[in-house]
Parts: structure tokens; sequence; C-alpha cells
């Protein structure tokens, strides 16, 4: 059967939404979708503000989409439907409420945008409708978690990396001038994928990412450790000024016991800890620049955190062009029957991967890509960073002048720092 016929002689109605947090390109799977949908004969609206108004039965909060007010939206940032981090997974309550409210709008294609917790509730969604919602999910995220195949990104991550690289040099150049450091925190929820990608990129002296510690727990003193070491290297080697990065999923990472309060910090409905309450770098600044006092050594720390600047930015051509694809491969995707998978791009092609085999076995949640330091490209990064490493111990002479910079004796400087290295 022609199937492109039988979309244009039927009722065809396709929902999109987005969840989670901003990343450049969502306007642009956005545009894509609706044209390619209206194109085929399917009606578009948008569901404003991700699961928010539909976990309540709302009807009335949508956008009906056009190639009129569609088509020229993919190079602009933000998403023109808002976006939310409602889960409807929370109660059979609120997931009945999103499928009875999509069927009463008529729905029959839902195109979902987000990370992880939003394929997540996609999933379910497509699980409850039970054939009559067939869903796609388009992966987005500057996390870039995603288990995507041969190490895609997810879009958003490469603007997200682009500004985030910018910003760094600026601040590298400031710290050059004005002869200090900056400790710089990026987004990264559970992942470094960000921080490493900005930190490679820009050359910036240290980055420190959750998968240096595998999956064990570390204390903040390992985390000041790491620092003070990396700036009286540099010191040993003459320049006063840095900049390290540090990606904000340490802090999740962190022993409970290490934040006053951590327990009852505010998480959001995915049950995330919202680290932006956190503020992990005027914490790591004040501490290292305490140790470093006791030490003889005065320098000027200045932290920053980077991410709402890059989320909602917008995209450049690389995801403009990506998301392009992702949005015409949805449609394409549900227009020929497809339904439960979020949508890739593989050598330039649509590859629909199953829900089923993006999920966790063990926990039931979507799998989390982490970054592999296991690889070339993170030997690279981590060649080019300044930190101490256990060569510097097994040289004498090396040993002898960092010992002296930290006002220690080679001993006690050995004792001190090497628990904080990773090999």
């Amino acid at each position: 059967m022609d199937y492109k016929n039988k979309t244009r002689n039927s009722k065809n109605v396709l929902a999109i939404l987005a969840g989670g947090g901003p990343a450049p390109g969502i306007n642009g799977v956005i545009s894509a979708a609706t044209i390619e949908a209206i194109n085929e004969g399917v009606e578009v609206i948008g569901i404003l503000d991700g699961f928010k108004w539909l976990v309540q039965g709302d009807k009335k909060h949508i956008l009906r989409l056009t190639i009129e007010n569609t088509s020229r939206i993919h190079l602009t940032g933000g998403s023109i439907l808002g976006i939310s981090r409602e889960n409807p997974t929370k109660s059979a309550e609120k997931m009945n409420n999103v499928i009875h409210t999509l069927k009463a709008l008529k729905v029959n294609f839902l195109l979902t945008i987000g990370g992880d917790d939003t394929m997540f509730t996609a999933s379910r969604v497509e699980a409850e409708a039970k054939g009559a919602i067939k869903v796609a999910h388009v992966p987005k995220t500057i996390d870039n978690d995603l288990p995507l195949p041969g190490y895609s990104s997810t879009f958003g991550f490469e603007t997200a990396r682009h500004l985030g690289t910018r910003i760094v040099q600026y601040l590298m150049e400031d710290a050059r001038t004005t002869s200090r450091w900056y400790v710089v925190v990026t987004m990264g929820r559970k992942t470094g994928h960000l921080a490493l990608g900005i930190g490679k990129a820009a050359g910036a002296t240290l980055s420190i990412i959750p998968e240096d510690f595998a999956d064990r727990k570390i204390t903040l003193g390992t985390l000041i450790t790491l620092l003070e070491g990396a700036i009286i290297k540099r010191i040993y080697m003459g320049r006063q000024d840095g900049v390290a990065i540090v990606a904000e999923g340490l802090a999740e990472k962190l022993e409970e016991t290490e934040f006053e309060g951590l327990k009852d910090v505010e998480r959001d409905a995915h049950g995330n800890i919202r680290l932006s309450e956190i503020d992990l770098g005027k914490v790591l600044k004040n501490e290292t620049k305490r140790r470093l006092s006791e030490k003889g050594i005065n320098i000027t720390i200045v932290n920053k955190n980077i991410g709402y600047e890059l989320r909602s930015a917008p995209p450049i051509p690389f995801d403009a062009n990506y998301t392009r694809d992702l949005g015409y491969g949805a449609i394409k995707f549900l227009l020929q029957g497809g339904t439960g998978a979020m949508i890739t791009i593989q050598t330039g092609k649509m590859v629909p991967l199953n829900f089923k085999e993006l999920l966790d076995p063990d926990t039931g949640r979507t799998k989390i890509r982490c970054v592999d330091i296991n690889t070339e490209s993170y030997e690279v990064a981590e060649k080019y960073m300044i930190k101490l490493t256990p060569e510097d111990f097994r040289d004498r002479t090396k040993l002898t002048g960092l010992s002296r910079t930290a006002h220690m004796k080679p001993e006690e400087f050995v004792k001190y720092f090497s628990k904080a290295l990773r090999h």
C-alpha cells in the first residue's frame, strides 16, 4: 500500500514536545518535523511546556504548527514550544492524563525531544498507549550522555562546546593578563563530555570529570588536592595563571557528608539533584585558596559557572544541519509505521534504536554514556593538562622543585598529593 496516499486521505495528527533542559537546535527539529509531516498530509500541533499541562489533562496549551510559522526557526535558539522537566511517570494518574489528553487531541503520532529522562518518559507513553499512539524520540542534551552509536554526539552538544570553548579562551587570556586562576564549573549532570570537550578544545590547564574516579565516591578534599597540585606545578613551571574546568556532576560523586544538608537539597521531577543549588565552584575556590595559603602560596582564584549561557544559544551550522536530519528522519520513521525508538543518524542515514535496547535492565532507566577514559581521545586531553603525575614523584629533581614551591619536604609532598592521583 502507498503509505503516502494513505496518510493524505486520513486525519493523522502529530504532536511535538520538548522535555528536560534547553539545548541549541530544538527549533531545528520542530521545523524539519513540521514541514515534512505537513507535506505528507499530517496535521501538526506543538505541546507547550513539555508534559507540564498534559499531566493535568489540559488540552488548551497547544500551538498549531504550520510551514509558515516554522520554516525559518531552525537557526534560532531556545524552544518555540517552551520546555519543562515534568515527569508523568511519577504517578499512574499523571500518565493516564497524558494518554487521555493526547487521545482527546486526536494525536496518533508523538515526537518527543529530550535527554535520558524524556526518552524514558516517551518509552512509558508508548507502552501505555498500547499502539494507539506511535512514538519517536530525538536525542537532545548538551551533556552528550545518551548512548548513541559510534560516539555520535547528541544535538546541542557541539554548539555548547563551541561557545563554551570561546568563553574559556577569554578567561584564559584574562588569567594570563592578571596572573590569576579560574575554576570554571560546566554543566554535565552525570558525565564529563562537555567539561572535557571545552577544556581540550580551549587548551585549559586542567579538566576534572566524574569519569576520572570510575564508580567510587570521592571526598571534597580529593578535588581540592588535584587543584592544589595543578597550581603548584604551574608555579614551578614559571606561571601564576591557569584555568581549571570542573564538571558539575562531580557534586553527585561526593560523599553525602561533604555538603551540609546534601540529602535535603532540592531535586527535580526526575529525582536528580539540582546541581545549580550546590555552589561547587565557590567551595573549591575558597578551600583551595585556604590550603595554598597555609603552604605560603597566595594566589587569586575566581570561580565561574557556565551552562545557562550555552543551552539556549542559536545552533552553529553543525547542529542546524544535524537537527534537520533528525526531524525529517523522525517523521519518515513514524509514517513508515515505526514506533518506540530513538532516532539516530549514522553515516548520513536514519537509524532508529528501539527503546528497549536503550534501557538499563538493572535500573529500568535510560542507559548513560560516560566518557571513555581508556581511549586515545582522552589520552590526548590528559597529556596536554598540567597536573601532578606519578612521574613527577619519581623524578627526584622535579620532586625537589615541586616540594620547595609548596614549602614542604619531598616525603611530605608525596604523602599529601599522591592520594589524589587516579593512577
